[in-house]
């Protein structure tokens, strides 16, 4: 008796953060609307109960959009672009400021819906999950259509759901038909689907792959796929262009994974105007402390610790620097993350302006599982003392 055939499912929210704030201010459906911005993008509510938005053209800053709407994107602003350049593009968008707590309290419902049907779930992040539907009766369009209806239920809001034999067909198939869309994919798909689209459509091709691979006159998957292996290995190596022919073909051996451990957490943020080393040297302080004890918190209420601790510059040119520390022991204790990342902040040149501060913890392990040693604190952050 031959095993049933897989049916992988890719799950996509449709453009979640700012679907979800449209459940909280429904007369802005069918508008331009940008998330991203700080307190001064709040709402102001008027005598009569009415509601008055910010709008693109009046930010002014160091920000980067989070999400946009559909009819946002068709005037050229899309996710991570700079807040000045959206406004060029779109200066009458209504601009709302993000609220993480709401976008994570919709994603555990919608998670929660799916795992009705199967717990065979894989989280790839807030707004996604890879979803195995191998064993779940009845016919994929039907099972879809059910998926989608229980998400819409338990949140309001619209999702994307391709189910193909595996996991990259499913992640690529899941933009196909957005917003709203049911897609489904077989082997026989590819040539018709597939092929024609961009190679930066796959999940893994970033846009250096996708900038040399188009020097090489490869621009879609049908063009990757009729390319002479010889030549991707002379230019790819032998594992990435064994990779890139494969999926070339459609082919994705990966199985849905259930539980993972997080490899890193992080915490940083772009300063809405760039700071001097000295001359601001106590809010650069008070901030590197905020997001210390913001990534303790995180690890806290996750339930890791972590014993390599890191920190990322990014100064007025552009130009970012890392670098980490190895402690004894892991922590989740603010001080001494923050001890460690003072460390790593001492190796690194403070001679201009810094736009970007972030601290990294990897190396994470269960908190149950180890007894963090205790670690002397150090108390400022030495700006002045390297600049």
């Amino acid at each position: 008796m031959s095993s049933a055939p897989h049916r992988i499912a890719h799950l996509d929210m449709d453009a979640f953060y700012a679907s979800v704030e449209l459940l909280r201010y429904p007369e802005l459906r069918g508008k331009p609307v940008v998330i991203g911005g700080g307190r001064n993008a709040v709402p102001e509510i008027l005598p009569d109960g009415s509601r008055r938005f910010a709008r693109l053209r009046d930010y002014a800053g160091r920000g980067v959009v989070t999400t946009s709407t559909y009819e946002a994107r068709a005037l050229g602003v899309f996710s991570a672009m700079g807040m000045m350049k959206a406004a060029q593009l779109a200066p009458d968008a209504i601009l709302l400021p993000t609220d993480f707590d709401s976008y994570r309290h919709y994603s555990r419902l919608f998670k929660a819906a799916v795992a009705t049907f199967t717990s065979d779930i894989e989280d790839r992040g807030i707004d996604e999950i890879y979803i195995d539907l191998s064993d779940v009766p009845g016919e994929p369009a039907d099972i879809g259509t059910r998926i989608k209806q229980a998400v819409r239920e338990a949140t309001g809001l619209s999702c994307s759901i391709c189910i193909a034999p595996n996991k990259l067909l499913a992640k690529i198939g899941s933009e196909l038909d957005k917003p709203d869309g049911l897609t489904l994919l077989a082997a026989s798909d590819v040539p018709l689907r597939i092929w024609p689209l961009p190679v930066r459509k796959v999940n893994g091709i970033g846009p250096k792959a996708t900038e040399k691979l188009a020097a090489l006159g490869i621009a879609t998957v049908g063009d990757l796929a009729s390319a002479d292996l010889g030549m991707l290995q002379t230019h790819f190596g032998r594992s990435y262009a064994a990779w890139l022919a494969e999926i070339a073909q459609g082919h994705d051996e990966r199985p849905v994974v259930t539980s993972s451990e997080p490899k890193s957490m992080s915490r940083e943020t772009t300063f809405e105007r760039d700071l001097h080393p000295k001359q601001d040297r106590q809010t650069l302080s008070e901030v590197f402390t905020g997001l210390c004890q913001r990534l303790a918190e995180d690890l806290r209420r996750k339930g890791y610790v972590g014993r390599t601790i890191g920190v990322k510059l990014r100064y007025d040119d552009f130009h970012t620097v890392t670098r980490d520390l190895s402690m004894p022991a892991p922590t989740a204790d603010a001080a001494q993350l923050r001890r460690a990342a003072t460390e790593c902040v001492k190796r690194v040149a403070l001679d201009r302006k810094i736009r970007l501060l972030g601290v990294r913890v990897s190396a994470l392990t269960p908190a149950g599982e180890v007894a963090p040693a205790a670690l002397p604190v150090q108390a400022e952050l030495p700006f002045a003392d390297n600049a």
